[in-house]
């Protein structure tokens, strides 16, 4: 700075001449070729018009995902920015859900399979859509007992699944001859506590207006027959509980989000079973805005209410249940919240979470995690039970509670003096958060913050990937989405830094971090490590490229006396480094590194498929020896919470 100071003196004064001006731009002696290549490399930052605009963006290309025959998005009456799985009847191929009549009164129809019913779309949200049944809505205007002769039920489909939210159960039993006193008896102690309406001929209805899906039926009494019908009030006779609108949800099955991210069509053929044809591509839906997000959660209230298939609870339920929110129920505390265990009066354990009033941004992502989780459905991604109202005195979110603790703890953590992560253990962790993670991506949503702390673990050391309040949702039919800087510290992809961008490959850097920990057992930023190793990214790129696999890999998973971990381990750390790549162009994508692990785990991963994985995609020899000869270290953080260097680092090579 003494030097920054007295040359702006200089320049003021105006005896700044010709030659101290190339003294300056030459700057320190360096060989002339690698001085220009220094200068015709070097990335300018972007600036923000002032501290509260959003930044400018690098330019990136975009995805060249254009198909001439199925639209990227399309409006259809009241209903705009419709994308796969929809599509309109005269291009049904496009999609799973066909879209008729758009220019119909008083609303467009939809059929969910081939062959199905036609309804009207009435409303759409992001993974779900609310139909109506226009005969239902006849009988139940006129107060036609024909209502009960329908049944909804739900089409069935290797491509997608949907789920009738607000589906009520009812029991239609018939009035004969036969109904001896014995039969009624029993049909009266079996639905004890229910309701009766007996207003039509023929048969009687019994029901309960608040039903747990999972409550036990039992074996139907004789003449008696389940019946599921949408409920629209919750006063009134029976004729005014039942309404004529759906709300369904739709899930994409893994193998059509696999096929319609590779840009293919999910198709079945004639005993049923999927197939992708591949041939042309989708995009996906638009983002939404806050906005909207917002928007969906208006006429939520305190307690009792569902929405989007999420129970609304109320504040005092879950004060009872985490016992006034008990420091020694604290199971976890970061930046946005803190997280306590609770039981809730049904039994159920619970986590729930406690955004924290400092946060500023405490809104956007309880609506943002709430928005994202009741869209996707996976086996290792956390559960979302419900939340408190947002016009409630704290925002709280209430998830399925995982009992053993985070990746973290077992690697370096409390837990890890237990031993208790086999490299076995360690492989499946790694796949399941692979999948998660691939799962994530084809359903157009980026986590932002994988990492260790956020992996939770069952008592089989089964997978849950949690903590979705920074993740976004983005169409697969841009490169990127650009936002304000998010992300932990050892995780965060260096490219974000320059542009401010995320894509899902940022995911994937952050992975790559995360399968160094697994067969290092090392965290991603550690104080004590040399300065150019504080994070582990740079640690683990220096000893793969030095191929000291034995200063990276934990000896306690016993590579030496075990030549298949070794094999496994090392394969893992090749894998690792390719995530870990500057350029995000090198990194594989997460469907990529989830096939890859697969392969390293069956244990028939040769040299063949070995040297493949470590050349990466193909370069002449000369750039190929470049990149290994020329990685670039990360910058590295003074302390956690100290800002980050944004300016690439060069490291020569002797």
């Amino acid at each position: 700075m003494v030097e920054v100071l007295d040359t702006l003196k200089e320049i003021q004064t105006i005896e700044f001449g010709n030659e101290k001006r190339a003294k300056l731009v030459a700057g320190p002696p360096f060989p002339e070729s690698e001085d220009r290549l220094l200068l015709k490399h070097v990335k300018s930052l972007p600036s923000p018009n002032s501290v509260t605009d959003k930044w400018r963006t690098c330019p990136i290309q975009a995805n060249d995902r254009n198909d001439s025959t199925c639209p990227k998005s399309f409006a259809c009456g009241n209903l705009t920015d419709l994308s796969f799985p929809f599509s309109l009847s005269p291009q049904s191929d496009c999609g799973l859900m066909t879209m008729s009549g758009c220019d119909a009164k008083p609303f467009p129809r939809i059929r969910l399979l081939p062959e199905g019913d036609w309804y009207y779309a009435l409303e759409k949200h992001n993974s779900s859509v609310w139909l109506g049944d226009p005969k239902l809505d006849t009988t139940l205007r006129q107060h036609k007992c024909q209502a009960f002769n329908k049944n909804f039920s739900l089409p069935s489909s290797p491509s997608i699944s949907f789920n009738m939210i607000n589906l009520n159960k009812f029991f239609k039993c018939n009035s004969t001859r036969n109904n001896t006193l014995h039969i009624i008896q029993k049909k009266n102690d079996h639905f004890s506590g229910y309701n009766m309406y007996n207003g039509c001929e023929g048969f009687s209805i019994y029901y309960k207006l608040s039903q747990d899906d999972d409550e036990h039926i039992g074996a139907v009494p004789t003449n008696c027959s389940l019946i599921r019908l949408p409920i629209h009030s919750s006063d009134g006779d029976l004729f005014n509980l039942l309404g004529p609108e759906i709300l369904v949800e739709w899930k994409l099955s893994d193998d059509c989000n696999k096929c319609h991210y590779d840009g293919g069509q999910c198709r079945i053929d004639k005993t049923n079973k999927f197939y992708c044809r591949k041939k042309r591509k989708f995009s996906s839906s638009h983002l939404l805005s806050t906005k909207k997000l917002s928007d969906n959660f208006n006429h939520d209230v305190e307690g009792g209410s569902i929405y989007f298939g999420v129970p609304v609870f109320s504040y005092s339920e879950l004060e009872e249940a985490t016992n006034d929110f008990n420091s020694s129920r604290e199971l976890g505390d970061g930046g946005y919240g803190t997280v306590y265990y609770g039981k809730l009066k049904d039994g159920r354990e619970v986590a729930v979470k406690r955004l924290h009033e400092h946060n500023c941004k405490r809104m956007q992502q309880f609506v943002n995690e709430i928005e994202i989780l009741t869209r996707l459905r996976h086996n290792n991604l956390v559960t979302l039970y419900g939340c408190t109202s947002r016009r409630g005195r704290e925002l709280l979110l209430v998830y399925d509670y995982i009992p053993n603790g985070t990746l973290a703890d077992h690697l370096h953590g409390d837990k890890a003096k237990d031993r208790s992560l086999a490299w076995p253990i360690r492989m499946n962790i790694a796949i399941e958060t692979a999948g998660a993670l691939a799962y994530l991506h084809v359903s157009d949503v980026i986590h932002c913050d994988v990492k260790t702390n956020n992996i939770l673990l069952d008592h089989n050391f089964s997978v849950k990937v949690a903590d979705f309040g920074i993740s976004r949702l983005f169409p697969n039919d841009v490169s990127h989405i650009s936002t304000a800087p998010r992300g932990t510290p050892g995780y965060i992809d260096p490219k974000y830094h320059e542009c401010y961008q995320l894509t899902s490959k940022s995911d994937v850097y952050s992975f790559g971090v995360v399968l160094v920990e697994l067969i290092s057992s090392m965290p991603a930023v550690d104080m004590n490590r040399q300065s150019q190793e504080i994070n582990l990214a740079n640690f683990a790129i220096n000893k793969i490229v030095k191929c000291a696999f034995h200063e990276l890999i934990d000896p306690s998973l016993g590579l030496d006396s075990d030549t298949k971990i070794w094999g496994m381990t090392t394969s893992v750390a090749e894998l690792a480094f390719l995530c870990l790549q500057t350029d995000r162009d090198i990194r594989p994508t997460m469907v990529e590194v989830l096939d890859t692990l697969k392969e390293i785990q069956t244990i028939e991963f040769g040299n063949e498929k070995r040297a493949k994985l470590v050349a990466g995609p193909p370069f002449p020899e000369s750039e190929d020896r470049l990149l290994l000869k020329h990685v670039k270290s990360l910058p590295s953080p003074n302390s956690v919470t100290d800002k980050w260097r944004t300016c690439p680092s060069i490291t020569n090579t002797k």
